[in-house]
């Protein structure tokens, strides 16, 4: 049945005034408000959107001029970049991602730091919580710096946020590269491309380079931190699926980073409903909001380095209590059968 469907993949249903995947029955005063913001704010925010694009666009070409992109097996991008190129390619960045917010309706986005931010955290005394999940107690330790952030993955709107707030390389799929305007900011940023259905060797090689980013991003200040997803899917914002271990083979310290967008009408999150359908209902939001918690950097026991899936285990049970998400153990392919 619909609710027991509903009950298994909870992590991906929608419970905005839309329905089920974005294609419930609307009422007439709802058609009558997406009809006039399609004659009105649409237009606008297309247009305006394309501008930003593209003026952030012409920058990244003109300070990427007479330099070619490295080409590490097969990563071809501009990571390498420092001094001055690299400081106008991050700063424009992080302006024009919160001017794309801003135009999205992201007028105000909320951020919470964690009083402790500047520690980390050590694994305690496991004890059963109310929920019935295993969690941890956890204690302050001296602050290390991080080699990635972690994040909660809820909708495509989370990079535009990262990118806003500390411009951090991220994996993303090969196909990115190759998209117009797209693709050679995509390589501005750094990014590590993989074929995500491969089951090649080449996904060793795309582990290593994360590895190495991660360890680099950790010893040396100036290098680029990555953004790392490792849910690896989006989710409805309210759960958190099984972490992969690619943020935590390199043994760094991480941030956790938890994103949550309140709503009335239309839910930002983009787990069950199509691309274009999200895009336009998106558009026709006037405000959009966004919320930020930074909890204290993570930095691994000894038993943790020695075991990644540990590692990933604790820094999730830590997102999840501390901003009382439900764990949930479905993955990708539930995603698909729902």
């Amino acid at each position: 049945s619909l609710e027991e469907m509903e009950s298994k993949y909870a992590a991906y249903v929608r419970d905005d005034c839309y329905g089920a995947l974005g294609r419930g029955a609307l009422p007439w005063g709802e058609r009558a408000k997406l009809a006039a913001a399609l004659l009105t704010i649409v237009p606008l925010r297309f247009v305006l959107l394309f501008l930003v694009l593209l003026i952030y666009y012409v920058i990244c070409r003109i300070f990427t001029l007479f330099r070619s992109p490295s080409d590490e097996e097969g990563q071809e991008n501009y990571e390498y970049l420092r001094g001055f190129r690299r400081w106008i390619i991050a700063s424009s960045g992080r302006f024009f991602a919160r001017v794309m917010l801003f135009v999205l309706g992201f007028y105000w986005i909320k951020v919470k730091e964690s009083p402790s931010s500047a520690a980390s955290l050590q694994q305690g005394a496991a004890q059963v919580g109310p929920d019935g999940y295993e969690h941890i107690a956890f204690s302050c330790q001296a602050e290390d710096t991080p080699g990635a952030i972690v994040s909660n993955h809820v909708s495509y709107l989370d990079i535009l946020y990262h990118m806003s707030a500390s411009f951090p390389s991220f994996v993303a799929k090969k196909s990115v590269a190759k998209l117009p305007l797209v693709g050679l900011i995509s390589k501005c940023l750094g990014c590590v491309y993989v074929q995500r259905e491969s089951k090649t060797s080449d996904t060793k090689g795309v582990s290593g380079i994360v590895s190495e980013r991660l360890r680099a991003a950790h010893s040396d200040p100036g290098a680029q931190i990555m953004l790392l997803f490792p849910e690896g899917t989006t989710t409805n914002g309210k759960h958190l699926l099984p972490f992969k271990t690619g943020a935590f083979l390199s043994q760094t310290p991480v941030l956790p980073v938890v994103l949550r967008y309140p709503y009335t009408r239309f839910s930002p999150a983009w787990e069950s409903i199509s691309g274009v359908r999200h895009i336009l209902l998106l558009l026709c939001q006037p405000i959009n909001f966004l919320e930020v918690t930074r909890l204290p950097v993570y930095s691994p026991s000894d038993k943790e380095k020695a075991d990644p899936k540990l590692y990933a285990s604790s820094v999730r049970t830590l997102m999840a209590t501390a901003e009382k998400l439900t764990i949930s153990d479905i993955g990708l392919q539930e995603k698909r059968i729902y």
